[in-house]
């Protein structure tokens, strides 16, 4: 009951943020999805850093470090430390003037006018909204796993289980519903101000928690006087195969560096991009995002690999996948947060877990909403809505897509990594997209519409290939004589939406002179 407690109460914090940041609300829709172009380097960092470190980062990295090993880093971490700093350096700097020149909100209003098509958003809408759910989905089912087994044992009559691990915990589909409620409130009421605020508070907790959590599980579980001879054993402790990428081939390696490429499309970091007071607030996030990353992570992977040496307690036993003899990798962190710390210091650390999943929920349903209501109603309406009208129709679709996320992660999903690589895997195939839009004078419509349809395609391919993402260790095979080569999967689709973007864009007809010079100034 202690870890429920406080989970509830800071549950309620959250709450109190929100409805605090909706009393400065100025009741324009500007203010309401952007913050009135007013968040500052700090509040920026906090919250680009905030809503890119999810579930996927915390929960999905630990359970991947503990089937894979210790390679997951260098696939994931220190290749997004570079490439998001890098991404935020080329393309947020760029978008923030064109945006902030131009009026754009979302997306779909820059490729509307750097593309001259007035259709793109009827195509680029729905494939932005797809690939956000399974991303919203990872946040979703992970505060749902953390929530049950945190709390196992508070109610051991009212929701019994087999498994000793999550006996008794609060179901899953009540602390999933609890989680998207509380997100739903203050996003509903605070809008991009409340989110921005949050986020910030959030990630303070979660990064702080984290490094907390890392020294009390190393302490406990290698039992030695200091944190440096706690480390050193347990290294030494850890299996060869987990501490080098030996099952994983070289190219399968370097392929998962297209990955990262995805924050150049993610809808809500352009979103948060543009509530920048000034070019000069991307300064400290560009500097400061892949230290941030090494500290949330470096504890994360370790903690997962631990868990695979004989250090680890064997009562209770780790937590299974219902219904088979697999351990839930998803479960491995909270496992350890619950049997190796205080019922106190496990309730605060769920709450930094937690705050580390609600800090990219609120920011993908904001932007879902604010792109339903720019670029599909407001657009297409004979008579543009009145500031109130896109407030309380962004809200309105953010209600739904929250009922709509809550009722897919009812559904039986073992793997938050793997859900989440095929979300980042579409969004990078299609950063040839943008990063041509912001750099190439030769880019075409025709061009951008291919791009975007052999993305969707090949997409589809290889995850059907998968057996629609069943098959974890799926990889694309490319046979060159008698040598096979392992592929990560965005590796063809983003081959694949590159030269169909350059190929067609060679060939059609080029903007007129008025969108390049618009678009170009400097080179017209």
């Amino acid at each position: 009951m202690t870890q429920l407690i406080i989970i509830v109460l800071y549950l309620g914090i959250l709450l109190g943020l929100g409805l605090f940041a909706s009393r400065l609300f100025r009741g324009t829709s500007q203010d309401y999805m952007l913050a009135s172009h007013s968040i500052g380097p700090f509040l920026l960092l906090m919250s680009l850093f905030g809503t890119t470190m999810t579930a996927f980062a915390m929960v999905g990295s630990t359970g991947e470090a503990y089937k894979e090993g210790i390679g997951v880093y260098g696939m994931m971490a220190s290749s997004s430390g570079v490439i998001h700093s890098l991404c935020f350096f080329l393309l947020g700097i760029k978008l923030w003037r064109l945006g902030h020149k131009y009026g754009y909100t979302t997306q779909v209003e820059y490729f509307r006018d750097r593309l001259e098509s007035d259709k793109i958003g009827l195509l680029l809408f729905p494939i932005l909204v797809g690939l956000v759910i399974p991303y919203l989905l990872v946040g979703v089912i992970s505060s749902g796993t953390v929530v049950q087994n945190m709390t196992a044992g508070a109610f051991p009559d009212a929701f019994p289980t087999p498994n000793p691990g999550t006996n008794g915990g609060v179901p899953p589909y009540l602390s999933m519903l609890a989680i998207c409620g509380v997100v739903l409130v203050y996003v509903f009421f605070g809008g991009m101000r409340g989110t921005a605020w949050a986020n910030t508070f959030q990630t303070l907790v979660f990064m702080v928690l984290g490094l907390v959590t890392f020294c009390v599980i190393a302490n406990k579980l290698g039992g030695e006087d200091s944190l440096l001879a706690n480390l050193q054993k347990l290294g030494e402790a850890v299996p060869p195969e987990k501490a080098t990428r030996m099952h994983m081939s070289q190219t399968e390696f370097f392929t998962y560096l297209l990955v990262p490429f995805s924050v150049g499309m993610f809808p809500h970091l352009f979103q948060h991009w543009l509530t920048a007071k000034s070019a000069e607030s991307f300064k400290l996030p560009v500097v400061a995002h892949p230290l941030f990353i090494m500290i949330v992570w470096v504890p994360c992977i370790l903690i997962g690999i631990w868990a695979t040496t004989d250090l680890m307690p064997t009562r209770p036993p780790l937590p299974k996948i219902p219904g088979t003899d697999l351990v839930n990798a998803n479960a491995i962190l909270p496992f350890l947060v619950k049997t190796q710390t205080s019922d106190l210091l496990g309730g605060f650390l769920a709450a930094g877990v937690l705050a580390a999943i609600m800090s990219s929920l609120d920011s993908q349903f904001l932007c879902l909403g604010t792109m339903f209501t720019n670029d599909m109603v407001n657009h297409y309406r004979s008579e543009p809505l009145s500031d109130r009208g896109q407030v309380l129709c962004t809200r309105l679709f953010i209600i739904g897509i929250v009922a709509v996320t809550y009722f897919f992660s009812l559904g039986n999903f073992t793997s938050v990594f793997n859900l989440g690589v095929w979300s980042f895997s579409g969004f990078a195939s299609l950063f040839p997209l943008v990063f041509a839009a912001l750099y190439w004078r030769g880019l075409t419509k025709a061009g951008a519409y291919a791009s975007i349809l052999t993305t969707v395609a090949m997409w589809c391919w290889q995850f059907y290939a998968s057996g629609y993402g069943a098959n974890r260790t799926y990889t694309f095979d490319l046979t060159l004589g008698e040598a096979v080569y392992k592929l990560q999967p965005v590796a063809p689709i983003f081959l694949a939406s590159a030269v169909a973007l350059v190929a067609v864009s060679l060939v059609t007809p080029k903007p007129s002179g008025a969108t390049l010079e618009r678009f170009f100034p400097e080179q017209a």
